[in-house]
């Protein structure tokens, strides 16, 4: 283990134990996200997302930060993408058991998903989560790619989040193999769709919150799709 990786989870302890720590802070940060849930969206993607990034670019590169990375350029498309993230939950986590509900063998499904775990809630969050990651996934992820190849071209600069994004250049140049057959067809099933079934069993208001530490879960992942491509 590295002195970098050693300070890296020092500085996570640091960050995290004021939660636990202290009660005011974990009440102010409830308070603050019952009142204020997509600016807290853009939070907590801006910063576990980001991090889950860092920890996949020391996978590929033995380093927690490389020339032209972009740190602060990804934390902010990442914001803007929790905010997108938490809008879908929202409408998915809405609209899926209200019409599940129209079927008489799924009755009840709405007011499961609102109470304690039952098998009802459990199928609720299961079609929630399959309707989520086969519709709303692909078309995110494809853009994150995006967003993320345009910074990596720009040098990481903060500059280019003010630039126009050549997207009929860029997602031609993307690795659709890679994309394709380990992005779409393996981390879906395998990882997301079971992932996302236990983050609709959550309370509500936990929902985004795991939903954003699995950002870092999705850096791994994204760095082992960029070994592949290789």
């Amino acid at each position: 283990m590295k002195r970098s990786d050693i300070l890296t989870i020092v500085g996570v302890v640091l960050f995290l134990s004021p939660f636990f720590v202290f009660d005011s802070v974990y009440e102010f940060y409830n308070d603050w996200n019952r009142s204020n849930p997509m600016s807290m969206a853009f939070l907590k993607f801006a910063i576990l997302a980001t991090f889950g990034e860092v920890l996949g670019l020391r996978i590929k590169t033995g380093k927690y930060s490389t020339p032209g990375f972009g740190l602060l350029p990804r934390a902010v498309i990442w914001g803007f993408l929790g905010m997108w993230i938490a809008a879908a939950m929202g409408v998915f986590r809405s609209g899926i058991p209200a019409f599940m509900d129209k079927f008489t063998v799924f009755n009840g499904m709405a007011a499961a998903m609102a109470g304690e775990f039952t098998a009802m809630k459990l199928l609720g969050a299961f079609f929630i989560s399959v309707m989520m990651n086969t519709s709303f996934a692909p078309v995110f992820m494809t853009l994150h790619k995006i967003t993320d190849t345009h910074i990596t071209n720009n040098g990481g600069k903060i500059a280019c989040l003010l630039k126009p994004i050549p997207i009929r250049k860029t997602i031609t140049s993307l690795n659709w193999d890679v994309q394709w057959n380990f992005v779409f067809k393996k981390t879906i099933p395998f990882f997301w769709i079971p992932a996302h079934t236990i983050t609709f069993i959550l309370p509500t208001h936990l929902q985004v919150l795991f939903a954003a530490l699995l950002g870092v879960a999705l850096g791994v992942i994204l760095s082992i799709a960029a070994l592949k491509s290789k």
